[in-house]
């Protein structure tokens, strides 16, 4: 994945929530995304994602600019699956439908070919015996599986990953941990915004620091989380990374 912003900002009335946000990667597989509560991570994910339009400043992906007008965002959209802390299913359908409504809805699959594509992304998650269940009726580590079998199930050039484990247990935290490490092992380009700070540095090519708006750490592994150049960011991962 190539990956630039340029000058990034949004703000939501009189509060800024990016500012100025610019990084310029040539070649990284797995960024991920690390700061504090707030700090502006799901807003640059959305934006990057095509569901916010920054106020000012440009992304490009492997070289394209994504064009924010409404006609260009909605093809954009169906090249990205993103995948949110709170699952974002529909409630009263099956686990099965969850996957198959956009591959025919979006992507145009006949029903027949959708179901096919759907159960083959259950069965490799181990979810094939949970298809026609509700997500009221799974865990919810099995609920997020579900909403990363559907992000996938589209076979996106890029998957965004906001906080994917914030509402988990530590048993279902690993569970959706271990398979979005498969997808890396697979060499699948992704975005994730995380707390998990181990978690972050297996799986990290890059990894980027927002704090109140602003970019305030960039580099590899070891360069932020183990030489952080900023008080701030010192501060916060010595606090994180505490117990």
């Amino acid at each position: 994945m190539k990956l630039k912003l340029d000058c990034i900002s949004k703000s939501f009335g009189a509060q800024r929530v990016l500012d100025s946000i610019s990084l310029d990667l040539e070649k990284v597989r797995s960024l991920v995304l690390i700061g504090p509560s707030g700090g502006g991570k799901s807003t640059l994910l959305r934006i990057i994602a095509g569901l916010e339009m920054p106020d000012t400043g440009t992304v490009e992906i492997n070289g394209e600019p994504v064009v924010f007008e409404e006609r260009h965002l909605l093809d954009y959209r169906r090249t990205i699956g993103t995948v949110f802390q709170a699952f974002n299913l529909f409630p009263h359908m099956t686990a099965l439908r969850n996957i198959t409504l956009p591959l025919e809805i979006v992507h145009g699959h006949p029903r027949e070919e959708a179901d096919q594509i759907a159960m083959q992304i259950l069965a490799r998650f181990k979810l094939d015996a949970h298809a026609q269940k509700r997500p009221a009726e799974l865990s919810g580590g099995q609920r997020q599986r579900v909403a990363i079998a559907r992000a996938i199930a589209t076979k996106p050039r890029l998957l965004l990953f906001d906080e994917p484990t914030s509402a988990l247990d530590p048993e279902m935290t690993a569970e959706v941990l271990d398979v979005i490490r498969e997808l890396r092992d697979e060499g699948r380009d992704f975005i994730l915004a995380t707390h998990e700070m181990g978690f972050a540095r297996q799986v990290a090519d890059h990894v980027v620091m927002i704090d109140g708006g602003a970019l305030t750490e960039s580099g590899t592994v070891a360069e932020v989380l183990d030489r952080p150049q900023t008080a701030r960011g010192r501060e916060f991962l010595a606090r994180v990374l505490k117990y």
